[in-house]
This record gives structure tokens, sequence and C-alpha cells, in this order.
């Protein structure tokens, strides 16, 4: 694992503009909500040899908590080398108003070379060849099912949905896609991947605390690696950002949720899907809401567009009873409202493409090994977990972002599984929300 922080330079075209360090930029708008000064009056009196100075003596006039302030450091950068697919899911689950990205599985190395070591992830010690036993076997089904769907889709290019005219980069792009998007469900949750995130320090704080607090070492070493990083940017906000009582509590309590509902429901049989909405439109008595829902959306030219107060106001909530963990990755990074899952497994997803008792020997391996990690409590189960693992997921949010969300990932180029799933979430708010039909644009998500 290696973490690195990466120091933001103002392009040349902002030259004449005053240079502020992330705390300075915190400290001066501080100031700057406290006085009728001006900006320019406030930055006359800081030494920009000596910020620190500065930055002290501001924060100790203005007398503001750290909180309070640490939105106003402005973005610090943060990339993550190494880290596996489980905690980068994590950072993101935990880091509700960053911005990041993280490595795609069409890109990674996909050998047992790229797993931490079992010391790394809490294994216990006398699981810990079986670990790697199991994820070998599993990379090597990856393998050669990409290898079997590739050389199907070479012998028969229909079974890709290519775009008309399509030159052969793009169909040789496709093809691969076609294969890889299927093969995954065999990649460990355990295996390496990047992120970057970019967040204030009051969000970083809060999210390397989190990370301190939880029982699996990995999130810790990354706790350490991230808050030395940003000491040398935010050195007061980042010193508030070890573990807490009761962080550690909730930790807790999740895990014991998590092992219960795991031990009750693991299973390698693939689940049929079940959706869940449920759409809130009440109003307080003294602001009722009167604009029209198809007012509120008619006006957009694409996803991206405005929404009204008739959707901005609604409150949705979805969920799916067997959402795969490969899915779980891209769906859990829109970051509006709240996710949650207890991530288990509770049913095992292979596309129709791939035969579930082809690969019956390795799945029950598998599910034999996350078995006996839930029966000893050990939070080091999520390493155990492939990417079909099915899980129950629920995000709840507002209609306007529900929308975007349903749009997006059924639109051009989504995978065909995030489509099904966002399909038929769509169809239960249409039952709910019938004016909307009109005016929301569900996609084929075409080509692959």
């Amino acid at each position: 694992m290696k973490i690195t922080g990466l120091a933001l330079v103002p392009p040349p075209t902002a030259a004449d503009l005053p240079k502020v360090t992330p705390e300075l930029l915190a400290s001066v708008l501080a100031r700057y909500s406290r006085s009728n000064e001006g900006i320019a009056n406030i930055l006359a009196k800081v030494d920009l040899a000596n910020p620190d100075a500065s930055i002290d003596r501001i924060l100790k006039f203005v007398d503001y908590g750290h909180a309070s302030i640490g939105g106003l450091t402005g973005g610090l950068a943060v990339a993550l080398d190494d880290v596996s697919m489980w905690l980068a899911y994590k950072i993101f689950e935990l880091s509700t108003m960053a911005d990041g990205q993280e490595s795609s599985t069409r890109y990674i190395t996909m050998n047992a070379s790229n797993l931490p070591s079992a010391d790394e992830l809490g294994i216990p010690a006398d699981l810990a060849d079986r670990w790697r036993a199991v994820m070998a076997k599993a990379f090597a089904a990856y393998h050669a099912e990409y290898a079997r769907l590739d050389a199907l889709a070479t012998a028969d290019p229909g079974l890709v949905r290519l775009p008309p005219d399509a030159k052969p980069a793009v169909v040789t792009r496709l093809r691969k896609n076609y294969a890889l998007d299927r093969a995954r469900y065999f990649i460990p949750l355990a295996t390496r991947t990047n992120l970057g995130l970019v967040q204030s320090s009051r969000m970083w704080a809060t999210t390397v605390k989190h990370l301190d607090s939880l029982p699996h070492p990995e999130a810790r070493a990354a706790a350490k690696l991230i808050r030395d990083e940003l000491l040398k940017q935010s050195p007061r906000l980042m010193r508030h950002s070890v573990a807490e009582k009761s962080f550690t509590a909730q930790a807790e309590q999740e895990l014991a949720a998590s092992l219960a509902l795991g031990r009750a429901r693991l299973s390698s049989a693939q689940l049929a899907d079940e959706v869940w909405v449920h759409v809130d439109r009440s109003t307080p008595p003294f602001l009722a809401e009167t604009q029209p829902v198809a007012e509120s959306l008619r006006h957009r030219a694409n996803r991206y567009g405005h929404q009204g107060t008739a959707t901005r106001r609604m409150r949705v909530s979805f969920a799916w009873n067997n959402m795969a963990l490969a899915e779980l990755r891209d769906l859990n990074r829109h970051r509006t409202g709240h996710r949650h899952t207890p991530l288990i497994q509770a049913g095992f997803y292979l596309p129709p493409e791939i035969s579930h008792s082809a690969h019956a020997a390795l799945l029950a391996e598998q599910l034999a090994l996350t078995g006996e990690l839930l029966a000893r409590g050990s939070p080091a189960y999520v390493y155990s977990l492939l990417l079909g693992a099915q899980t129950p997921f629920e995000h709840s949010t507002h209609a306007d972002k529900f929308i975007y969300e349903a749009e997006l990932r059924t639109g051009m180029g989504a995978h065909f599984r995030y489509a099904e799933h966002l399909s038929a979430v769509l169809r239960e708010f249409m039952k709910q929300v019938p004016e909307a039909r009109d005016w929301v644009v569900e996609g084929t998500a075409e080509p692959e």
C-alpha cells in the first residue's frame, strides 16, 4: 500500500492572485466571516513568508472549532496505490462529499500476485494457505471464462452489441469488454486496486477517523498513511483524525449485524431479482408543493439539466436484494444521500453466458471459507468474497438525484447489469410517480 498526497499549485494564468496554503485559506476565510474589512485588508496582515504564525493568530482570534473551518481548506488530493477493492469500496462509502475515481477492473492485474498478504488483511494464520488457494482458483476461473467468452465473441460478433459502422479498433475493444465484464464476477474483493480522492480537510479528518476505528488492519494502516501525508498540508486540522469511541462502537455494532446476517443468509445459489422503492412526497402544511412533476422535468435538454422543486423535494429510497459486489463498487460511488449494505454473500451472481455448475467446486470452497470466517466472527470475511457475491443494497436520496442515476446507469455505454438493476427500480418508481414517465429517459446501455 502506498499513499501519496498531491499538492495543488496555481496555473500561470493565476500568477497575480494571492497565494495561500490550505490552512491559511481556511483561517483567512474564517476571519473574513467575522469581519467587515474585506479580503484584501485581511490578506495584507498575513506574512506569506511565515504563514503558520498567521494561521495560529487568526484561528485563536476567531475562536472557531476545527470542524467548522476544516471545510474551507479546499480540495486536498490523495492517491492510494495498491489497496484492496474492499478498502476502496469502504473509503468511498465513508467519503460522502469526496470526488474520486477507482481503477476499472478492465485495467488492473488479475492474478494472485496482486493480492495483499494474509497478514496485511488480518486473515487468521491457520486459514492463510486455504485463503490463498481459493483466491488463486478464482483468478484461474476469471482467466478461463475471459478466454472462452472472447473466443465466442470473435466467432460470433453478433453476441456483442456493436454500433453501426464500428471501426476495427472499436470492434476489438467492445468484444474484449464483453468478455471482461462477464468474467469479472470471479475477481476477489481482496484484489489490489488504486483510487484517488479529493475532499476538504474536514472531510478527510472524518474519513480517516472512521478508518482508524475499524477492526480491519488494512483500514488502520491506511488511516495512518493518509494522516501522515495530509499532515504535510493541513497539520492542525488533520490532528483530529484518530480513532474515537463512538466511531469504534458503531463499527463494532455494524460488524456484528453483518456477521449475524451473513451466517443466516450465506449461499452461493443465484438470487432472483427483487427491488423495493419508496417515494415520499409529503410536504409541510405551510409550504405545499404546487409544481407538477412534468414541469419539473420537461425543461431539461439531457440528464444534466436542472430540475424543479417537485422532484428536488421528493424523497426516494430504493433497494435491491441481490446487488453483486461488482456493481456495488460503482453504484456505491453515487454519493448523494445515504447508502447502506451489510456486505454479505446471500447469493452468487453469474451472467447467463456463464454456468454455475461449471464452477461448483470453486464456489463450494469459497463458500466454506467465508462460512468459517463468519463463524469465527472475523472481520476478514470480506476478503474471502468474490465480486459475484450478492448482498442487499439500499440507497436513499431525492428524486432528482435518483432520476439522474437511473438515466446514467441505463444510458449509452452502461454496464449491462447496471442497466438491469436500474431499469427494474425505474419501473417501480414510475408506478408511484406515473407523471414522470414521459420525461425520464431510460436507456438501452448500448454499446457494451
